[in-house]
């Protein structure tokens, strides 16, 4: 069990300093670079006599110094906050708006000036490595280790706040509970301001294992990917469904290509039963994992292997037993029926920094521990497995009738007939759905629109009711992605109402 996640990567570059904790395309980074470059820059950090335990911003893509700031500012005592140097220059203004960090270390160029102190990437390479740091006070307990910026509901992003102990009850989990291979090759292709990235980075870390850096301009090229994945030789898969089903266009994404292949984690959207089926047929002896969990619980809170048996009983996919230390219930606190989904346990954030209205709108103490809700919807099932029915905010009221628009969203994933597809409700003046509009971006046919319209309906007809029947179909090429490559259906409902 790891104690320290600092001490654990500390104690890797010691026993093993040579092994690869980070590959950028080709260029190796050891563990001893990453912890005597970290301990240079931390130096550097505690010349500047920040406030104590005041949040510094990390900006930049997926470069090693990505690394090297994180682990330098939490050896120093200060939580490092992501920035994507993808993101729009507003939200690093907003970001800073709310964070008042007094210290960006920058990656890449800012976009703007800012009216704070600035580490460049320049600086920290002429950095003379440090074997040993002294006199630093790191990050432990309940405090900050990293603060990830959620989009929030009013366009405002929030500072997630995950502690030290957050992070160790997550790690702790992972490492135990999804039978994690010793110095395992990682994929690392989720920004580092989505909490995705989380998933494989300190479990990878603490392992001894080599993260392989997959960038965002790689993964939006079909032909870079597909050239570039071969190369990685991948021990463990860690992403959204959306990026695996896009390699399983190719036929030869299989287990005989990719040998090292065992283990497939997803979190961040639902794995669809079709997804999870080709998957295993490709790698037969691989694990595959379904995970649920917000960035207020710390990644994901339960997790359970997909295999044959669970495929033939489920049409719907469970998403996991609970983790042993957490606690989740269903309000209403039936379990046959659907509700929020209510966490509570040592990997609640404490809130969003900064924000005391709305901390106190979203977390709340339960038996002594942090309880967050989650404003997503599921229930139990057999066996404790939980079952995600969307969200909250997703759902609506359309001609009388309660609606969840997950439920024909996960529909429309399961058709052979669509690469990706949501609904999407219109609303008139007075805020009431008046239409509900299908976007749909087609897998390859030749096929009219209006004879796939009828086609995808006739689907539609066998499993959700005739209410929930779009009204319009839309189709595109593709369609908009979120910063977590995602479907960004808040906005095309945007779009859909702007009009």
């Amino acid at each position: 069990m790891i104690t320290n996640i600092i001490s654990a990567i500390d104690d890797i570059a010691t026993k093993t300093p040579e092994q690869s904790a980070y590959d950028y395309l080709g260029t190796n980074y050891s563990y001893r670079e990453l912890v005597q470059r970290a301990n240079a820059l931390a130096e550097l950090l505690i010349t500047k006599k920040l406030p104590a335990k005041a949040p510094i911003i990390v900006y930049g893509g997926q470069q090693f110094e990505m690394l090297v700031a994180f682990l330098a500012a939490v050896k120093t005592g200060h939580a490092y906050i992501p920035v994507d140097s993808h993101s729009a220059k507003e939200r690093l203004l907003m970001i800073q708006d709310t964070a008042h960090a007094p210290l960006i270390i920058a990656i890449e160029s800012l976009p703007m000036d800012l009216d704070i102190d600035v580490i460049n990437l320049a600086t920290i390479q002429q950095l003379t490595p440090v074997a040993t740091l002294k006199d630093n006070l790191p990050v432990q307990g309940n405090d900050n280790f990293y603060i990830i910026f959620t989009s929030g509901t009013t366009g405002k992003p929030k500072g997630v706040q995950i502690s030290h102990d957050n992070l160790l009850s997550f790690v702790n989990w992972l490492v135990s509970d999804f039978q994690w291979p010793q110095q395992p090759s990682v994929l690392a292709q989720a920004p580092f301001s989505f909490d995705l990235s989380v998933m494989g980075l300190y479990p990878t870390l603490v392992t001894g294992g080599t993260l392989k850096a997959l960038p965002r301009a790689i993964t939006e090229d079909f032909k870079q990917l597909f050239a570039t994945l071969p190369q990685l030789e991948l021990g463990v898969w860690i992403s959204t469904p959306s990026l695996v089903e896009m390699c399983l266009l190719l036929k030869d994404f299989n287990s005989e290509n990719y040998p090292n292949l065992t283990h497939f984690l997803f979190c961040g959207e639902e794995l669809s039963h079709k997804t999870a089926a080709t998957l295993l047929a490709r790698f037969p002896e691989a694990h595959v994992y379904n995970t649920y969990g917000p960035t207020e619980a710390t990644v994901a809170v339960t997790g359970v292997e997909i295999t044959p048996a669970i495929l033939e009983k489920y049409e719907r996919l469970p998403i996991g037993h609970v983790k042993h230390d957490t606690h989740i219930a269903i309000k209403p606190v039936d379990h046959t029926e659907v509700g929020e989904i209510l966490i509570s346990g040592p990997s609640v954030s404490k809130g969003y920094l900064n924000l005391p209205e709305k901390t106190a709108a979203a977390f709340e103490k339960q038996a002594n521990l942090q309880a967050y809700h989650s404003g997503d919807l599921g229930f139990f099932g057999e066996d404790d497995l939980l079952f995600y029915r969307g969200r909250m905010d997703f759902q609506i009221k359309f001609n009388g009738y309660r609606i969840e628009l997950e439920e024909i969203n996960f529909y429309l994933r399961q058709s052979p007939l669509i690469k990706q597809g949501v609904v999407v409700p219109r609303y008139n003046a007075d805020h009431r759905v008046v239409q509900l509009i299908a976007i749909i971006a087609p897998n390859e046919t030749t096929t009219s629109e209006k004879e796939l319209t009828k086609a995808i309906k006739a689907e539609l007809t066998d499993n959700i009711m005739p209410y929930m029947m779009p009204q319009r179909f839309v189709y595109r090429d593709e369609l908009p992605l979120s910063a977590n490559d995602k479907v960004d259906i808040k906005a095309l409902i945007q779009e859909v109402n702007s009009q």
